[in-house]
């Protein structure tokens, strides 16, 4: 029963905390993501409508982004917050949200991004869901993600955190099957085809 596997949850107890250098080991069969050294598994895969969603707005972000500098991404990428200058190995905080776009050309490595996105998307699964909106929300908020989206995407709500002042505050709640303005990238919205999911 101890090693009963929980969607969600931390199985891994051989370590109190872990690091890039551990992560990498670990294989392909799995994705996880580490938060402040803890392990969290992102399994089973995210559902079709899930996965729908991703493509419709990754496709009108490269459409917007074409010929700009900001760089629209998808999962899987590895987004590293550093707690300061450590090397890439001693990271303990690695997340792969489902959309990404980062501005900075500086932060793009080989390995992912290193240091904060100016805008997330997380798309909620039941394995995940609960993390998308206490542990990441706040991590984001930390590390300075300009604009953080939290998507149902059964119900196409979605609940907007614009970055003021180091903080969140409340969130705004939009609803997908209408054009929902990107706050920080002016002339940019996002709108479901629902038909299509």
């Amino acid at each position: 029963m101890a090693n009963r596997y929980i969607p969600g949850t931390n199985p891994r107890k051989e370590k109190d905390r872990y690091s890039y250098k551990d992560y990498k080991t670990w294989g392909e069969e799995e994705r996880w993501e580490l938060i402040k050294g803890v392990p969290y598994a992102m399994s089973p895969s995210p559902q079709r409508r899930h996965q729908a969603l991703v493509v419709q707005f990754i496709s009108q972000l490269d459409t917007f982004f074409r010929g700009k500098p900001c760089r629209p991404l998808t999962v899987p990428v590895d987004v590293f917050f550093p707690e300061g200058e450590e090397d890439l190995d001693s990271i303990k905080t690695i997340v792969q949200p489902d959309i990404l776009v980062v501005c900075d050309p500086s932060k793009l490595i080989e390995e992912g991004v290193r240091g904060a996105p100016d805008f997330i998307v997380e798309i909620l699964s039941p394995a995940t869901a609960l993390k998308d909106q206490s542990e990441k929300k706040e991590l984001y908020e930390k590390k300075g993600v300009r604009e953080y989206w939290v998507v149902n995407p059964h119900t196409l709500e979605t609940f907007v955190y614009l970055l003021q002042d180091g903080s969140y505050g409340l969130p705004r709640a939009y609803s997908l099957r209408a054009s929902v303005d990107v706050t920080i990238f002016p002339g940019l919205a996002l709108r479901a085809r629902e038909e299509e999911l």
